[in-house]
């Protein structure tokens, strides 16, 4: 990271905006901003689910991108000012109860409904949102293991170990489902992601001791989903490309980490 070369954590800038970096940081992890990366990709998952209902070929369409941007600045604004501060949105913080999963279903549902809804939309297109809803389901219970890093750097890990075959077979499960429906929905952006994105479970399946597996399996995902996403919509890129800069800055002055990466910190001395 360019950052991490400019100012390394001996020099004296670094020391000098640590601790602004630091309260900066506890309050974007008590907002849970990084929770955007989610609610946006649904949110744009329906804006390009619309795109394909009109054109099934469309490709690197940047036309539209003000309605995008106006779109998940709507959810973000209720994520932060009904979902968050109401504890409806927990995915990653703690195993979530039936109930809970059903809620984040329906959350998720709503987000790829707002970015679907279009005046020219037949309601009955709504039923092909249902691979995205499969495919989102099968990487959430994939956070039923919760895997923590506390201060960065000291790992913190509560496994769900008595029920991980049955989550990580639904996960793969729901993955092929939402293939199946991509290609009966004729949906080339979710079958193509679907099935890149299904390894991962399911290696987490097979190896299940394996924490760098889990970790893989957690956000590589979601990371393919959005950048087939970008295919058609590359404006997308501009938004996830300042969140995550925007962590990954914030969090190399607190901790002297660079995070988020798509790099694995569970390695076998740590499992």
């Amino acid at each position: 990271m360019l950052v991490e070369r400019i100012f390394p954590p001996t020099s004296t800038l670094y020391n000098k905006w640590q601790d602004s970096f630091v309260k900066w940081g506890e309050f974007l992890d008590m907002r849970g901003l990084i929770q955007l990366f989610t609610i946006w990709t649904l949110t744009v998952a329906g804006i390009v689910m619309q795109m394909g209902s009109v054109d099934r070929f469309v490709y690197w369409q940047w036309n539209g991108w003000i309605i995008g941007l106006i779109k998940i600045t709507v959810v973000t604004v209720l994520f932060f000012t009904v979902f968050q501060p109401k504890e409806l949105w927990l995915a990653g913080k703690k195993r979530l109860t039936d109930k809970e999963l059903g809620t984040h279903l329906g959350l998720a549902f709503v987000f790829l409904l707002i970015g679907w809804v279009h005046i020219d939309n037949p309601v009955g297109h709504v039923i092909k949102l249902l691979p995205y809803l499969a495919a989102f389901l099968g990487g959430l219970l994939i956070f039923q293991f919760v895997i923590k890093q506390e201060d960065g750097k000291d790992e913190r890990i509560d496994i769900n170990w008595e029920q991980k075959e049955t989550i990580l077979r639904s996960s793969v499960a729901l993955f092929i489902v939402a293939i199946l429906l991509g290609f009966f929905f004729d949906d080339p952006i979710i079958t193509s992601a679907g099935i890149i994105s299904t390894p991962f479970s399911l290696i987490a399946l097979l190896w299940p001791s394996h924490l760098r597996h889990l970790q893989r399996a957690r956000f590589y995902p979601l990371f393919i989903f959005a950048m087939f996403l970008c295919v058609r919509a590359p404006w997308f890129l501009i938004p996830l490309g300042c969140l995550f800069y925007t962590l990954r800055t914030v969090n190399y002055f607190r901790y002297g980490i660079v995070s988020p990466s798509f790099g694995v910190d569970f390695l076998d001395e740590n499992e």
